[in-house]
């Protein structure tokens, strides 16, 4: 009897100590980057959906007017996530003041992603760069944007997409 209950505590065990190995290896994944909140995020998780990121800043009259609508787009379509970035990389208690003056309710980059995005960093106010859903930089936009003229771009690139498919299977 004692030599059952040995066995079934080692198995018990080795299964333990497999299970938290594991939970912990998952855990640890790399992120790619972190808000101004310290979310962790990593590409590889928003896969199938279209990246809004948009260059920013207080002193900007027309970032001031697309803000609204760059929010809207956030909250109304859920297959897009808009990131902000401040384009003049205030301390963090300055960048967390201006969020809240600029009334941002998406998240807002720590640090400046252009060389993660594989771009050139942006020289006029706003800029915006879509990412589509395979996690490609797909267009880079100057100028003021609305939730209206990004979906249209969006829906465009799509339409482009799936015709250019059509036109490459047998």
């Amino acid at each position: 009897m004692a030599r059952f209950l040995v066995k079934r505590f080692r198995l018990k065990s080795q299964t333990l100590l497999f299970l938290s190995l594991f939970m912990l290896g998952s855990c640890n994944q790399p992120t790619d980057f972190l808000d101004t909140d310290g979310n962790a995020y990593r590409y590889s998780e928003m896969k199938g959906k279209w990246q809004v990121v948009n260059y920013w800043a207080t002193w900007c009259a027309p970032c001031i007017r697309e803000i609204p609508e760059l929010i809207r787009l956030n909250e109304n379509n859920e297959n897009v996530l808009v990131f902000g970035v401040n384009f003049d990389e205030p301390e963090e208690s300055k960048v967390k003041k201006e969020i809240e003056k600029m009334g941002i309710t998406f998240p807002v980059y720590q640090m400046d992603p252009y060389v993660k995005l594989g771009i050139a960093r942006p020289k006029v106010l706003p800029t915006t760069i879509l990412v589509n859903p395979a996690g490609n930089v797909s267009d880079v936009l100057v100028g003021p944007q609305t939730e209206a003229s990004l979906l249209s771009l969006m829906n465009n690139n799509k339409a482009s997409a799936l015709m250019k498919t059509r036109s490459e299977s047998p």
